[in-house]
This record gives structure tokens, C-alpha cells and sequence, in this order.
């Protein structure tokens, strides 16, 4: 994609990025997360279906997007990416919001369960299979497992990422993570050993993650969105799914990235070329969610069986077709017809505006998802306190977790950066030996 860069000396790069973040994006994502858990609490005990299922489309519009940037930093190592080695630690930060998401889940799929889901109590699947499968026990372990898997893998792998940098640099970060910096150092070997190590490592670990994201999100579409209306089912379900949060994750990496290169004057090293292949991967991933969601909606309306035209005709009814218009407008007719060309994807005001726009969307698609299954045929939009509290509160919640995670270790890959050996990983060797491998290997 983009041209080589040639970078300045490791201890530049690191005197650049020392700065702690500000204070003031600490302050309010803490003040956000305890907005939202007040009003968690306060629903519970006033509206507690509209607190539970307010807390899971939130949960599933956070955790699509930040699973979907660990698996997009695992895609980079199997193509053995160099464009993107300057700006993707912005991107695996995402990461620190998984182990948070884990508790949310569970508290989810227990307490909330009954709330949330309708098959436990109030409905029983009429096909023996389906009922086995919905069985309160198997469905337990079947998320949870899934999930624990996805997220265990997911913080492994940039564990490895982290360490390669963490070894090499003076000691430095947020006091919390000084033992994990210390725990990441032992052991560890030459700057050349430890670069190839790493890299043979992450090789088996990024085709795992990577097959574990697609099977792992056609699962959990399945158990925690699509089975919400239990008779409704689609092959194509999982894919539109986790897609919208791979492209919400593309959006919002553009951003956080005009973000650090502005506060940090990192401009030399994040040149145009990186901005055009960012806005590159924007509008292709964004017509590749218009193409799934409407070849699933196609075959659905063609094929004409009831069993899935109830659900798009629910949400093509009022109140809910004005959203589901908003959703098709917002994430793909505005990306696809506003990225063509190049200058829309290089002009910050503009980028910044689309990336906008996605995210809203995929919100909306999130609400869209679960909220007429839940409700029905109603009146009026259940819209309101509940859901916009619980959308700060787990906005904050991620800003706590990606502050921590960027203010605790270095803030770019600085050793694939500027490590003389760093292009030798183009040609795999045996890390033991140094060799390098035969072709077929």
C-alpha cells in the first residue's frame, strides 16, 4: 500500500511520544462511566429491561469494533504489512476494552438474561434442535466460552506485540502496568532473536485469531442478536454483523490516528500516503457491508418465507423504519459516494465527518438489531435516558481502558520501526538458529 517511510532514531520516537495523554480525556471518560452506571442502577429498579437491554446493544456496538481491531492488527501480520507499523499501536490499544467487556457479558447473560432474551422463560423453540441448542446451561457456555476464547487469544497476541517493544526501551509508563513491563522483559534475548521470535510467534497466533473472529462472531451474532427473534434465521447474519464493527473500527482508527499525529507532531512519520490507504480501507470495507446487508435482505424479500420476512418487515414498519433508512444512509451511502476519489479521504474535516456518520450508524444498526425484537410492534420508540446513559457509560468505561493501556506502554512500534533487522522478517528464519527457512516452510 504506502511507500517505505524512513523514521528518526528510536530515542527520538520516544521522546516525541512520552507525553501523557491529557488529563482532561481521563477525567471525563471517568465521569462518563459513572454517569452510566447510575443509570444503570437507577433502571434497574425503574425500567430493568430497558436498563438490561440497553447495557447489551451497547455491549455488542463496543466489543464488535474493539474485537474487530485486534483481528485487523492480526491481518497485518499475516500479509506482513510495513505501512501500517507507525500507526496500528493506536489501533491495539482497542484491546484494553475486552477483559472490561468479559464482565459486562457475564452480568449480561445471568443476571440480564431473563430481561434481555426471550426464549428463557417466555418462549420455547418449537424444533427439538433448536430447543437443545437454547437450552439456558448451553447457551451459558456457548457464549461465555466463545467469547473467553476471542478475548484470551486476542490480549495474547498483543501481549507479544507490546513485549517486543517493551524489552528494548527504557523503563517508562503508568505505574499500574509496571509489573507486566517487568514480567515482558524476562527472558528476553537479542533485539535480532527477539524480532524473529516474535514474528514466527505471531504467525500461528494471527491465522488462529483471525479464523477464531469470523467463527467466533457468527456465533455470538447468532446467540446474543439474531436469536433475540427466535424464529428469525440467516446464514448471512454473522458476516453483515461483525462487518459493521470491522468498518467503525477503520473510521475510528483514522481518527485517533489525526488525533495522536496532531497532538504529537508525529506528521514526519505518519506521511499522506498513510492517510489515503487508511480512507482506502474506509470506502472498500464500507461498500462491502452495503453488499452483504443487501444481498441478505435481497434473498430474504425474494425468497419470500415467513420465517425471515418478519423480521425486516418489523423493522420497516413505524416507529422503527425511520432508523432503519438512517442505518443504510449512514454507513454506506454517505461513505461510498462521499470517499471516491482521493482528496476526500486526505481533508481531516471531511474524514472526520464520515467517520461521524459510521458511527452513528452502527449505533443505530445495533439499537435496529435488538430493540424491535425485543418490543414488537409499538407505538412510540423506546428511546431515551436508559440508552443514551448507557452509551456514555460504556464510552467512558473504553476511554478508561485505552488511556491506560496507551499511557502504560510505548506508544509506536518503535523497535519494527527503526531496528536495522526490522525488514528481515520478510524472509522467515528459524528463530532458534537464525537460518533462514526453506521456501515450502
Amino acid at each position: 500500500m504506502a511507500q517505505v517511510h524512513h523514521y528518526p532514531p528510536r530515542e527520538e520516537i520516544l521522546r516525541t511520544t512520552s507525553a501523557p495523554m491529557p488529563a482532561t480525556i481521563r477525567t471525563v471518560s471517568l465521569v462518563l462511566a459513572a454517569l452510566g452506571a447510575i443509570t444503570f442502577i437507577a433502571g434497574l429498579f425503574i425500567a430493568p429491561t430497558r436498563a438490561w437491554v440497553s447495557l447489551h446493544f451497547n455491549w455488542l456496538f463496543f466489543t464488535t469494533i474493539s474485537s474487530a481491531a485486534v483481528a485487523f492488527v492480526a491481518v497485518q501480520r499475516i500479509t506482513t504489512a510495513r505501512w501500517s507499523r507507525p500507526v496500528v499501536r493506536f489501533l491495539e490499544g482497542y484491546v484494553a476494552w475486552l477483559p472490561i467487556a468479559w464482565v459486562l457479558l457475564v452480568l449480561i447473560v445471568t443476571f440480564g438474561q431473563s430481561h434481555v432474551f426471550t426464549w428463557p422463560e417466555r418462549e420455547l423453540p418449537s424444533i427439538p434442535e433448536k430447543a437443545l441448542y437454547f437450552q439456558p446451561w448451553f447457551f451459558l457456555l456457548r457464549t461465555i466460552g466463545v467469547y473467553t476464547l476471542l478475548m484470551a487469544l486476542s490480549v495474547w497476541y498483543i501481549y507479544t506485540s507490546v513485549r517486543l517493544d517493551v524489552g528494548l526501551v527504557p523503563e517508562a509508563g503508568a505505574g499500574w502496568a509496571r509489573g507486566i513491563r517487568e514480567r515482558m522483559r524476562r527472558g528476553f534475548q537479542g533485539e535480532r532473536r527477539e524480532i524473529h521470535s516474535t514474528h514466527s510467534l505471531q504467525g500461528r497466533l494471527a491465522v488462529f485469531l483471525v479464523l477464531l473472529f469470523g467463527y467466533g462472531w457468527c456465533s455470538l451474532a447468532i446467540d446474543l442478536s439474531m436469536s433475540l427473534s427466535l424464529h428469525f434465521q440467516s446464514t448471512m447474519y454473522g458476516w453483515q454483523f461483525f462487518m459493521g464493527g470491522w468498518v467503525v473500527m477503520l473510521m475510528t482508527w483514522n481518527v485517533i490516528t489525526r488525533w495522536w499525529e496532531n497532538r504529537y507532531g508525529l506528521g514526519h512519520m505518519i506521511g499522506e500516503s498513510t492517510y489515503h490507504d487508511l480512507g482506502k480501507l474506509c470506502f472498500a470495507f464500507s461498500a462491502f457491508w452495503g453488499y452483504l446487508t443487501f444481498g441478505q435482505y435481497l434473498i430474504i424479500w425474494y425468497a419470500n418465507i415467513g420465517e425471515h420476512t418478519h423480521w425486516f418487515r418489523l423493522r420497516l414498519l413505524d416507529p422503527w423504519i425511520g432508523l432503519t433508512t438512517a442505518v443504510f444512509v449512514l454507513m454506506f451511502i454517505i461513505p461510498f459516494f462521499g470517499l471516491m476519489g482521493k482528496k476526500p479521504k486526505l481533508w481531516a474535516p471531511w474524514m472526520i465527518g464520515v467517520a461521524a456518520c459510521s458511527f452513528i450508524g452502527l449505533w443505530i444498526h445495533r439499537y435496529i438489531e435488538v430493540y424491535p425484537s425485543v418490543f414488537g410492534e409499538i407505538a412510540a420508540l423506546p428511546f431515551g435516558i436508559w440508552e443514551i446513559g448507557l452509551f456514555l457509560g460504556c464510552l467512558g468505561l473504553w476511554g478508561l481502558g485505552y488511556t491506560s493501556f496507551m499511557d502504560a506502554f510505548p506508544r509506536m512500534r518503535v523497535t519494527l520501526m527503526t531496528s536495522p533487522h526490522r525488514d528481515e522478517v520478510q524472509v522467515p528464519v528459524d528463530p532458534r538458529t537464525m537460518e533462514p527457512l526453506p521456501a515450502h516452510e
